[in-house]
Parts: C-alpha cells; structure tokens; sequence
C-alpha cells in the first residue's frame, strides 16, 4: 500500500501543465473582460503616482465576478511605480488591531507591534515609515467586518491626519454602506465601479485560457469543457469553474486517465453546489432571501410575480416597488428568470427556477 501511495505522490505522469493556473489567487497576466473596471480604478487612483490622496472607491458586484482580481492587478501595477500598497482580506483579519497591524508589516517590512498598543501609536508609526507618501488601502470583502469594527476602521483612515490615504473597499453589496456611523456616513464619500456577472461568452473565454495554461494540449474532451462551462454560466461565479476544472483533472488522474471526461465532471460537482449557493447569499439581505426561499418553496410549477408579491406583502409588509427591486435582482444573480406569459386573457410574468429547490433551500439554511 505504502508504494501504491508514493507512486501516486510521486509519478511523473499527469494532466496538468500548470495547476497554480487554477488557483483563485493566480492572477492571469492578462485579464480578460474587465477592461472598463480596471480603467475606472486606474483612473480614480492615478492622483496617487503624483503624491496626491486618490479618491476612495468602492468595487461592487456579486461574488467571484473579477473584483479581487481587478483591485490586485492596478495595486500591483500602482507598486512598480512606488506607490505603497496595502491589500487586506477583512474575514481573515476581522479586528481593528488586525487590520492595522497588517497595513504596518505591509508598509514597513517589519513585525507589528504586539496586542494593546494603542491605535493612536500603531498609525504614529505607520505614518513614520510612509515619509508623507500616499497609501492605497484594499479593504477585500469589507462586508464581512463587524459593525463597531467597519466603523472604527474607515473612521480612522478617512479622518487621518497622519498620512495621505485612498481606500479601495470591495464588497458584494452596498448594503455595509448603512451599517456606518451617521457622521462616517456623510464623509465616506467613493465612486462606484460595479462588477456584472459574465457573460456565458465572457465565461467560456476565461475558462478556456486557463484550460490551455493549466491543462496539457487536448487533455480535456470538448463535452467536459462545455459541461464547465454551462454550470458556470448558471451564476457566473468563476471561481466555481476553477474549482471543477481543477478536481476533474485530480479525478481523472486519480482513474489513470489520459484524458478528462465528462464523468470526472460530475464527480467534481457532487456536493458542491450548495457550497456555493450559501457563498452567493451573501450578495442578497434579509428581504431578498426571503423572497428566494419563498419562491423555492411553492409547489406550484407555473409561479407568477405576483403570486410570490402577495405572500411578501402578507408576510413582511412590503411596498411593490420595492418587491420588484428584490425581484430584479434575483434575475441578476442568476437565481431565477422572469419570462412573460399568457394568464386567462391577459399577460403576466412567470418566475421560473434555474434550481432544484432543494439545493437552494439547503443552502439558504446553511447560510441562517
């Protein structure tokens, strides 16, 4: 057994050219489809290259459409000219300490300062090793930050006295925009570049580059890319894609294939879609999925809008205008379709599933 284990470990055949390719963190040289969003953040933080405090930004859209990517990519083309960077993940750090301290180690090289020094002094410092240069702060998945903590956070680098700063803040929703402060509210003024999901074409392109890096020539069969590239399409999450794309090729390696099938496709999804379902909820607030939850769990097949409407006025007192916002951007996300029909003799629209409802409503009470 142990040399069956080594021989896996250690045997020179495989499918991939490059599996790094498939990591969500590999940034690509070239990025593909997101050429109006890195203009508009290039553009917002061009002041910075001339020692002037860019304009904070917000980068918004659902989950795994380019944001990171995008926000990573000017940041590191922002360096190569001297400016100081800092690119944090809010859900890893999570304290206003933590924060801090990172855009210290980022800013000086250095080991930050142990817990309880005040924040006053953590900023005195990082003030010190800037030498009056601007820093550009990423703030990945700000939503993600606790209230007291969003606050305290955008508090001090909006007010700083200390040193020059632009904030990028990337959030799946404006929705943290409410959770601040009144007074931070009124000063925290951003730019908006808002990130679409992709296109089938859009998704068929980008994965079909990684294909080519990470894969070798003619390794995975066409019926297994376009199966890929269907289930993405779906929710236009890119990083599901990766994710198939990178477990078929283990799957297939795993039966000593020469080739990935659509087989090992289906292997790799198993399990794993209302993994990521309960990942995109966290693009909608409590409204919306409600409204998702109750649209699944009708029995009938034939759903019109305003079946579901009357339910959500009965049960959360809502106004109409407000469900049809709910409902528009559940087409968006790609949770469902609205197509107009035909009811007695007049016209309605019918909400159509893209879903079993079970993995939706799995994923919903994962995500409570």
């Amino acid at each position: 057994m142990r040399g069956k284990v080594m021989e896996i470990l250690w045997g020179d055949e495989t499918l991939f050219r490059n599996e790094e390719v498939f990591d969500p963190d590999f940034l690509p040289p070239d990025i593909l489809h997101r050429d109006v969003q890195i203009a508009d953040l290039a553009a917002c933080l061009r002041p910075a290259l001339k020692g002037v405090a860019p304009g904070h930004v917000l980068c918004v859209g659902p989950p795994s459409t380019g944001k990171t990517t995008v926000v990573r990519h000017v940041l590191e083309k922002l360096e190569e000219y001297g400016v100081t960077v800092a690119y944090l993940r809010c859900p890893v750090l999570r304290t206003t300490y933590n924060v801090f301290a990172k855009i210290f180690e980022e800013v000086s090289g250095k080991v930050p300062p142990q817990k309880g020094v005040p924040l006053f002094k953590l900023l005195d410092e990082i003030a010190e090793f800037l030498e009056q240069q601007v820093l550009v702060v990423a703030l990945d998945d700000v939503n993600f930050l606790p209230n007291n903590v969003l606050n305290e956070i955008l508090m001090a680098l909006v007010k700083s006295a200390e040193f020059k700063v632009g904030v990028v803040a990337v959030a799946t929703s404006k929705g943290f925009v409410a959770r601040l402060d009144p007074y931070l509210g009124s000063i925290f003024h951003f730019h908006e570049i808002p990130f679409p999901l992709y296109t089938r074409r859009e998704v068929e392109e980008i994965l079909r580059w990684r294909v080519e890096y990470g894969f070798y020539l003619g390794v995975m069969t066409d019926d297994a890319f376009e199966m890929v590239v269907d289930l993405v399409a779906r929710n236009g999450d890119i990083r599901y894609g990766l994710y198939l794309l990178r477990r078929a090729g283990i799957i297939a390696e795993r039966r000593a294939s020469r080739k990935i099938d659509v087989e090992d496709v289906i292997a790799a999804r198993e399990g794993e879609e209302a993994t990521l379902l309960t990942k995109n909820l966290s693009a909608l607030n409590s409204d919306e999925r409600e409204a998702l939850k109750i649209i699944y769990s009708l029995d009938e097949e034939n759903i019109t809008t305003g079946d579901v409407y009357a339910i959500m006025r009965a049960e959360v007192g809502l106004y109409y205008e407000r469900f049809y916002e709910i409902i528009g951007k559940l087409e968006r996300l790609r949770f469902i379709d609205l197509v107009f029909g035909r009811k007695g003799r007049g016209k309605t629209r019918y909400v159509v599933r893209r879903y079993e409802p079970k993995i939706i409503l799995e994923a919903i009470r994962n995500y409570g």
